[in-house]
């Protein structure tokens, strides 16, 4: 088998061989490359000392030096290249206690995770696979190299990479690999709760989401995720699941559909999806739009243009369209919305919804103080003091544009503060 590598790649392995040492291009990138697929980076692992490495090419930095990385960099481009190596002891569960740089290549491709993982690749030797890995991508198979109860209790992290590579690839777990993470699926405690996050977002966001499932099956979503397994046990984890199959590529749209029913009544719907998200350490971005579209994903489907300006203005122009996402993903997913989310189960009404807000936005309809004829600062120049009282006046003329448009004036928003004014005591 021929694999084309970037002409970066093979200049590095033909200097390391130049100089009287091997090296391969290895892991992930000799996986997707033997699946046809565009590998998003290249590893080089040598039997070169990281000093020989720097050595040899005149342009790098030391990455990971400790574990034998140096990033060569070729047209300001980096690529990392790893000495070959034996992992020490394993006392995090995570990470060893030391390495051993050695000159043999399989030694190095047996510490890895799965036989996928573990082949290399250069013109002069061909394809080195040890363990099976290309029989494993025909079968579709992601499977631990050697005792899979050895490769968890080493890395716990394994556990939750065995399924978001098969949600990533469309492939199976085998069988021991499955039972060794049964068994060591308590040593997840162990991991940081940002290197969690990353798995469980590269799983919602790969072509299989419902994959989850699989991490629901091993028992991993208890000890990361155990709102889900109370989701599973009411009926409604299923559900979450065919929405996320069915549901686009994006991330708030994909979160949301897997957290909306967290709540167990302790909290607002909102709050619960922030909570869990903060404990997984997401950015306040991200946690903050998926825990007000959560909420409001339960909102009704507007049957009219004041009800879609009025939720518009609510979420905001993106947020919007993924609100109807959510809606269309759960109504193809088989939810039976609740009486206080009247038209839901609609697909036309909820078509109509995305053509009206589209002519809202053409018509260029306000939908937000922004976007208000009238300020804050003109209210305080008509005499207002400033204070609370302008933002409550301002709040009241919006609702009174959003019902209807043809008001967002300053004539008629002056004239209807100063009525608003004489109101209030």
């Amino acid at each position: 088998m021929k694999l084309v590598m970037p002409p970066a790649v093979r200049l590095i392995i033909q200097e390391l061989e130049t100089n009287g040492y091997e090296g391969y291009a290895v892991g992930g990138c000799v996986r997707d490359a033997c699946l046809g697929r565009e590998p998003n980076d290249w590893d080089i692992t040598t039997s070169a000392s990281p000093e020989k490495v720097k050595e040899i090419f005149g342009h790098t930095v030391d990455t990971g030096i400790a574990h034998g990385t140096v990033t060569v960099l070729i047209d300001g481009e980096g690529f990392e290249v790893t000495t070959y190596r034996i992992d020490g002891k394993y006392e995090d569960a995570r990470h060893p206690t030391e390495v051993t740089f050695t000159a043999n290549l399989l030694e190095d491709l047996k510490r890895r995770d799965f036989t996928i993982n573990a082949m290399a690749y250069n013109d002069s030797t061909g394809l080195v696979d040890a363990f099976g890995g290309q029989e494993d991508l025909r079968n579709k198979v992601i499977r631990c190299v050697g005792e899979p109860e050895h490769r968890f209790g080493e890395d716990a992290l394994r556990m939750m990479r065995a399924v978001r590579f098969a949600a990533q690839l469309g492939f199976s777990i085998e069988e021991r690999t499955r039972r060794a993470a049964v068994k060591l699926a308590g040593n997840l405690v162990k991991i940081s709760a940002e290197r969690i996050r990353e798995e469980l977002v590269k799983l919602l966001m790969s072509d299989h989401p419902d994959i989850l499932l699989d991490a629901w099956d091993l028992s991993l979503t208890r000890v990361f995720l155990p709102e889900f397994d109370a989701m599973m046990e009411r009926g409604s984890g299923e559900t979450a699941v065919k929405a996320l199959r069915v549901s686009g590529k994006d991330r708030i749209v994909r979160l949301t559909l897997l957290l909306r029913d967290i709540n167990n009544g302790s909290a607002s719907c909102a709050e619960a999806v922030a909570q869990l998200l903060r404990r997984l350490k997401f950015d306040r971005d991200t946690m903050k739009k998926t825990a007000v579209l959560s909420e409001l994903s339960f909102e009704p489907v507007p049957d009219c243009k004041a009800g879609i300006r009025k939720l518009a203005s609510r979420l905001g122009d993106e947020q919007f369209d993924r609100w109807v996402c959510v809606k269309e993903a759960l109504l193809q997913a088989g939810y039976v919305p609740g009486r206080e989310e009247a038209g839901s189960d609609d697909p036309a009404r909820l078509s109509a919804v995305r053509e009206l807000y589209a002519q809202i936005r053409k018509d260029g309809d306000c939908l937000s103080l922004s976007e208000l004829a009238l300020t804050g600062t003109d209210l305080t120049a008509d005499g207002m003091k400033p204070g609370k009282q302008v933002g409550e006046v301002l709040h009241r003329l919006l609702e009174e544009v959003l019902q209807d448009p043809a008001r967002n004036t300053r004539a008629y928003l002056l004239q209807r503060s100063r009525e608003l004014r004489m109101q209030q005591p």
